[in-house]
């Protein structure tokens, strides 16, 4: 049996003097799966994703990750670093030799579409190539696991569809695994399997059907943002 991804066993997290922002979380994600995590603000989506991209540590429990993660912020803005496309990608392979950079660098960005862009300035970019862009660093550090932090919540409609459409082809013709943040029900028809949290806790898990028809029957999709 292959070993999972991502393995969460009775996880908590507290910051000081403060309740439990994680408590007891259960989760496992498979190899080569792309899974969505949803839930109401407040519910611990984000802490889990810090946990797990290793900006914080649990408190309790064990976690066990099959290799270095990729993170996509909520904003890009907030993670694109170097003036032009090309050089934002090499940014994160500092200590490859430069032929193996420059290989790096143009697969990832032909795999995202962007390579006829490489030599274009960050700043005149869309939204949606931004976060392609962001997706494309992590490419290129052949990262196993992407976690993406809400990655569409600043893109139209139509760019919101096209980057889950980009990331489910990704997971499906590379192997790497993939846990997108969401709060949208329709992301849920994109992904093998998806979670649902309620006060720091994973509290379902299932298809994306299955979750949009328990969030539907229980109510709780007024409680997403």
């Amino acid at each position: 049996m292959t070993a999972p991804a991502i393995l969460l066993e009775d996880v908590a997290f507290g910051w000081s003097n403060q309740q439990l922002a994680l408590q007891g979380c259960h989760l496992e994600v498979p190899a080569g799966e792309f899974w969505m995590l949803l839930g109401a603000n407040g519910s611990g989506k984000s802490t889990l994703l810090r946990l797990l991209a290793g900006l914080i540590t649990p408190s309790r429990g064990r976690m066990v990750l099959a290799g270095e993660v990729g993170l996509v912020l909520q904003n890009p803005d907030h993670q694109v670093i170097m003036p032009t496309v090309g050089a934002d990608v090499a940014f994160g392979l500092a200590g490859l030799p430069p032929a193996v950079w420059a290989e790096r660098v143009e697969q990832a960005l032909r795999f995202v579409g962007l390579w006829e862009l490489h030599r274009r300035p960050v700043y005149t970019l869309s939204g949606g190539q931004k976060q392609r862009l962001a997706i494309a660093g992590a490419l290129a550090r052949q990262v196993p696991i992407l976690l993406l932090d809400e990655p569409t919540a600043f893109l139209d409609p139509e760019q919101q569809l096209e980057l889950v459409q980009q990331v489910q082809n990704l997971v499906r013709s590379t192997g790497i695994t993939a846990l997108w943040v969401t709060h949208r029900l329709e992301e849920l028809a994109y992904c093998d399997q998806a979670a649902l949290m309620a006060k720091g806790r994973i509290i379902r898990q299932g298809t994306g059907a299955h979750l949009q028809q328990y969030i539907q029957q229980h109510h709780l999709a007024e409680g997403l943002p």
